[in-house]
């Protein structure tokens, strides 16, 4: 089997850079015009699948939104997972996990293992220290799987810590990036991205990562090819993949209008692939 990154690559080039959420937010089901139970939220995911199977390169579900209905969301989660990634679609679980030892090892193999949540790939958080994540790394390296770390985020918050300097004079975030960057040393595109928010002011320096670079907060919180122009040198606009749910979902749940935006921001963000 390729590398994750490999196969990221190939699905960008043929589909284009976008990588669209799949978020069952309460207010979009209420637009939808869907309730707020597990029937819901399963014609939302159906309707999403159908929309974005097979046209895009990578589908983001946002776990957050599937946990509140319980096992019966859970359910819902793991047939999208699978539906997803039977027609090839690349999936990356939104699942923001970050722990240590067999807690961070139990993570990795719900994501990245051969079991009902397993997907292409998984966001984590360092914020543990980045070698907490090493069991989620070593798993998706053996796997074929993906990472994706938080490394600048766009939420005000999150500067507090992420722009902190280090004894050595890089920033907590540039220290993450660089820490991805080193496991993706050696030949190919590297599997192991940064999450870098579209709406910073400034980003950390990218240029030495070889690996992708997922930037939410496209679209309806203010981002667009603007900022991605301004917060990626220009060598790297391949690796760059700008992620957008509620600016693309809110014209649901029309499978047609949903895939006529797509194509419109498809269109919007190819130039990082040209």
């Amino acid at each position: 089997m390729t590398t994750f990154g490999s196969r990221l690559q190939q699905a960008m080039r043929q589909f284009g850079p976008v990588c669209v959420g799949i978020d069952p937010h309460p207010g979009l089901m209420r637009a939808w015009g869907l309730p707020e139970d597990v029937d819901g939220l399963e014609t939302f995911a159906e309707i999403c699948v159908e929309a974005f199977d097979g046209r895009v390169a990578l589908v983001k579900p946002q776990v957050a939104f599937f946990e509140p209905y319980g096992s019966g969301g859970i359910a819902v989660l793991e047939r999208t997972i699978s539906v997803l990634r039977a027609s090839g679609t690349l999936v990356l679980a939104d699942a923001k996990r970050g722990d240590i030892g067999s807690t961070m090892d139990a993570y990795a193999q719900a994501w990245l293992g051969d079991r009902p949540l397993g997907s292409d790939a998984v966001t984590v958080s360092p914020y543990l220290g980045f070698g907490s994540l090493d069991p989620a790394l070593s798993l998706a390296q053996a796997n074929h799987r993906g990472v994706f770390v938080l490394a600048a985020t766009s939420n005000p918050e999150g500067a507090q810590l992420q722009r902190i300097a280090a004894p050595d004079g890089r920033t907590i975030a540039q220290t993450m990036v660089d820490e991805a960057a080193a496991r993706n040393a050696g030949p190919g595109f590297g599997s192991v991205g940064v999450v870098v928010g579209a709406t910073l002011a400034e980003a950390p320096d990218l240029s030495a990562l070889n690996g992708p670079i997922l930037m939410p907060g496209v679209g309806a919180q203010g981002g667009g090819a603007d900022s991605i122009r301004a917060l990626v040198p220009e060598a790297n606009f391949a690796a760059a993949i700008p992620a957008v749910s509620r600016e693309l979902l809110g014209v649901g749940p029309s499978v047609t209008a949903l895939c006529d935006k797509m194509a419109q921001l498809q269109e919007e963000f190819a130039f990082l692939q040209r």
